[in-house]
């Protein structure tokens, strides 16, 4: 025994005409209640897209970084707090000593870089064209861009001699060369001015877009040449690491720790005053924040959807007030209790499934807005979608059920007497 009763073929047709001709008759109120339920739907649907967008968006950027990719970086001065006295570190940033002696003492299988950013306000100029002062400047050796995750479009990247020889030469973010050569002019090998030196352009990254990790709005120079240009009382260097076999990183981890522990000169009974930050790290930043969204946004869905349950409920039990007469015409013909009941069921559910139709492409098509905007893949959320139409079917039944229920034990001779 369901809630429906006993459903024959002829019986689900009759109700199903029944209730399409009821939802037309109240067609103002049917379509406010559609859209209400729509709006929930919506709100639910389109921000879950958004959210696989940007987990693409994030997947795809971690695989171009690399996912056993992990950076050493300093850790920064200990603020005390209170009373309570913290041992001071030993060097709170990482100098270019102690990054040089690590990457010549690491002998892991594995790709090791060396950089330092030396401004986020930079200018670059070529002839009369220049940037505005947001151009981030690196200084990195010749295996940056490997552990980094960028790749060359034309030119090459440093050599080695490009580095020991200290060369005033540059790569350049593709945002930059659009910037100030137009599309007019080959930037290789043309002079342009980063703060205050001049450099030869042998490079152009390939462009990334916006994404958290990346930008194409960068400069790449020797880190040897940075020293020299970017001059910075206490300059902090950075480390990245990307071991040769992804199963090995753990491994690789645990070895430069411990190396980095030797060349900062820490004890054992040292605590560790560098971090070690691994990509997948940041991923679960990010995977933090979006469980909070995805809460924020499941919240704002039910509510929105119990409004609409209550409206439905509402709108339900004026149309059994409404066909009262109409009730009882059919019952007094022989329609059995069950029957009845199908047929406000059936509305109910007919009301709903329509809202949620209406709300799941409105939420695919807000939702890829968001995919557009981060150049990613046209998203089609196929589990979200099927939730959301059985999310509104049990809408529908939780809302009809009490309407329907009146209007299935309504005596017909009461009925028939109802103005």
């Amino acid at each position: 025994m369901t809630i429906f009763g006993k459903i024959t073929k002829a019986s689900l047709v009759e109700n199903i005409r029944v209730s399409a001709g009821s939802v037309r008759a109240n067609m103002l109120r049917s379509i406010l209640t559609i859209l209400i339920i729509a709006f929930g739907i919506m709100a639910l649907v389109g921000i879950l897209t958004s959210i696989d967008s940007i987990k693409n968006t994030i997947k795809k950027q971690l695989a171009t970084m690399g996912a056993n990719t992990f950076t050493i970086e300093s850790r920064g001065f200990t603020v005390q707090v209170g009373k309570n006295r913290i041992r001071k570190k030993n060097y709170p940033y990482i100098s270019y000593y102690q990054a040089k002696t690590f990457k010549e003492r690491f002998s892991f299988p594995a790709q090791v870089s060396v950089y330092s950013t030396a401004s986020y306000m930079a200018t670059v100029k070529y002839e009369s064209e220049k940037t505005n002062p947001n151009v981030t400047v690196i200084g990195s050796d010749e295996d940056y861009l490997i552990t980094a995750g960028f790749e060359i479009e034309t030119g090459r990247n440093f050599t080695r001699q490009d580095i020991l020889k200290n060369r005033n030469v540059v790569i350049i973010g593709s945002a930059i060369a659009n910037r100030l050569f137009n599309n007019t002019d080959a930037p290789l090998n043309k002079q342009i001015s980063v703060g205050k030196g001049r450099y030869t352009v042998i490079g152009i990254l390939s462009e990334k877009g916006a994404s958290f990790n990346s930008s194409d709005n960068i400069c790449i120079l020797p880190y040897t040449n940075v020293r020299q240009y970017f001059p910075a009382q206490r300059q902090d260097y950075s480390i990245n690491i990307t071991p040769d076999n992804e199963a090995h990183s753990e491994i690789a981890e645990g070895y430069a720790e411990a190396l980095f522990r030797s060349v900062r000169r820490l004890s054992v009974i040292d605590e560790t005053d560098f971090n070690m930050i691994r990509s997948d790290f940041i991923s679960g930043i990010f995977n933090k924040m979006i469980r909070i969204v995805l809460i924020a946004a499941s919240i704002i869905g039910i509510i929105t959807l119990i409004s609409a349950a209550i409206a439905l409920m509402n709108i339900m039990l004026v149309s059994v007030t409404e066909r009262t007469t109409e009730i009882g015409i059919r019952k007094a013909i022989g329609a059995r209790s069950d029957v009845i009941r199908q047929q406000f069921l059936i509305e109910a559910l007919f009301i709903c499934q329509l809202g949620g139709i209406l709300g799941i492409v409105l939420g695919i098509l807000a939702g890829n807005i968001v995919s557009l905007f981060l150049k990613s893949d046209f998203i089609i959320p196929w589990s979200w979608m099927i939730g959301g139409i059985i999310l509104c079917s049990i809408v529908g039944l939780i809302s009809g059920y009490y309407p329907a229920e009146k209007a299935s034990r309504l005596d017909p001779i009461v009925a028939l007497r109802y103005e």
